[in-house]
């Protein structure tokens, strides 16, 4: 599973998660900071990322558009980085079983 983390999340989650999902990354190591949604939804559709964002316009499109790519939306709020890798390591195995569940689009995760 490879996670895409938007740029209203700290770069920094990709090394604090490596251990987990080794092939994720984030928008600005690839040059995706401050391109339209649509850019960044195209790229992980793409390339087979799962998009991780704060953003409720990916989870507008997950709900209208459908998957791939799939939506990991996290209703966090303006929480540390440390308190985002915590919530994403604690719903490791739900989100490996979101991840190949065929029928399943967006992922909502609370703090």
């Amino acid at each position: 599973m490879k996670l895409l983390f938007d740029e209203n999340l700290s770069p920094r989650l990709v090394s604090a998660l490596s251990l987990h999902w080794p092939d994720s990354t984030h928008v600005e190591s690839l040059g995706l900071c401050g391109v339209a949604d649509e850019v960044i939804w195209s790229y992980a559709r793409d390339h087979s990322y799962i998009v991780v964002s704060k953003d409720d316009d990916f989870r507008a499109m997950a709900l209208v558009r459908g998957a791939p790519p799939k939506v990991i939306w996290l209703q966090i709020g303006n929480a540390s980085t440390s308190r985002v890798a915590e919530l994403l390591r604690t719903n490791a195995p739900l989100l490996e079983d979101f991840a190949v569940d065929p029928w399943e689009t967006l992922l909502s995760l609370r703090a």
